[in-house]
C-alpha cells in the first residue's frame, strides 16, 4: 500500500496530463478501450441512478463520480493518493465529497451505499483483494451492486508493448508473481498483482458477493489511441480489460 500511495502521489500530475483528455472531467470510462457507462449501463439505467448513494473506489481525479453526480446520484470519491484527490479538487472545487483512505478499511458505516464502482482502482494494486471485496460488501445495502474493472488477466502473458512485439506470449499466465518496480536502494516503489480469471471469480465469491456478469470490452474502431501496452492492434486481437459485475444478496 505504501509503495503505491507514493507512486500515485509522485505520478498523478503526469497521469492527468497524459490521460486527462481521454478520461474527460466528467465521463465514466471503464478502461482504455473507451467503454462508457452511458452506453454500458453496468450500474443500471442512468435514470435509475438519481438519488442513489454511490461509492467510487480508487477514484483518481473523480471523473466517474462527477458523471454520477450529473445523473442525480450522491457519489463519494475515495482514493489512497492525496495528489490524485487534489486533481479532483482542481477540476470541480470539491463539489463531490472526497475521502483519502485505504480500500481495505473503508471509513463508512455498514449499509451506507446503494452502489459501488471502481474503474481500474485499488483492486489491481492490493495483495489481498478479498479484504477489499468484503469491505465493499459491508458498506453496500442488501441488493447493492459493485462493478469493478481491472487489467484483463490474459494481458499478463504478453509483453506490455502496443506494437507487434506485444502479440507473442512471453510469460506464464499462471505465474502469480507480482510486478514490482524498485528504486536504487531496492525498495518497492510500484506493485501490481496478477490474478487469473478464476482467481478473480473466487475472490468475488469469497468476498460474499454474487457474480452477475463478466464483461470483456472489444476495441472500438473510433479509438485510435495507444495507452501503455494497449492499442488498436492489440485490442483487436486480445482483451485488455475485464469488468466484473457483482451484487450483494
Amino acid at each position: 500500500m505504501r509503495a503505491n500511495r507514493g507512486w500515485w502521489d509522485r505520478n498523478a500530475d503526469e497521469y492527468q496530463v497524459e490521460h486527462g483528455t481521454f478520461l474527460g472531467d466528467d465521463r465514466f470510462v471503464w478502461g482504455p478501450e473507451g467503454l462508457d457507462e452511458v452506453e454500458a449501463e453496468l450500474l443500471g439505467p442512468a435514470e435509475d441512478l438519481k438519488g442513489k448513494d454511490v461509492l467510487e473506489i480508487g477514484a483518481g481525479a473523480a471523473q466517474c463520480s462527477r458523471w454520477l453526480a450529473g445523473q442525480g446520484a450522491r457519489p463519494v470519491a475515495l482514493d489512497l493518493s492525496h495528489r490524485q484527490l487534489q486533481h479532483a479538487l482542481r477540476i470541480d472545487g470539491g463539489r463531490v465529497p472526497l475521502v483519502e483512505a485505504d480500500a481495505g478499511a473503508l471509513p463508512f458505516a455498514d449499509g451506507s451505499f446503494d452502489l459501488a464502482c471502481s474503474a481500474y482502482g485499488a483492486l489491481p494494486f492490493v495483495a489481498d483483494p478479498v479484504r477489499v471485496l468484503r469491505e465493499v460488501r459491508r458498506v453496500l445495502r442488501p441488493g447493492g451492486r459493485f462493478v469493478f474493472s481491472v487489467t484483463h488477466p490474459i494481458r499478463w502473458a504478453f509483453p506490455d508493448e502496443p506494437g507487434p512485439e506485444g502479440l507473442s506470449v512471453a510469460a506464464s499466465y499462471f505465474d502469480r508473481t507480482p510486478y514490482v518496480e524498485q528504486d536504487d536502494s531496492g525498495r518497492a516503489v510500484y506493485v501490481e498483482h496478477h490474478r487469473t480469471v478464476g482467481d478473480r471469480v473466487r475472490d468475488v465469491v469469497a468476498g460474499g458477493l454474487r457474480l452477475v456478469d463478466l464483461v470483456e470490452p472489444e476495441w472500438p474502431a473510433w479509438n485510435t489511441q495507444e495507452w501503455g501496452g494497449w492499442s488498436p492492434l492489440r485490442g483487436g486481437l486480445i482483451p485488455g480489460t475485464a469488468i466484473f459485475v457483482c451484487e450483494r444478496d
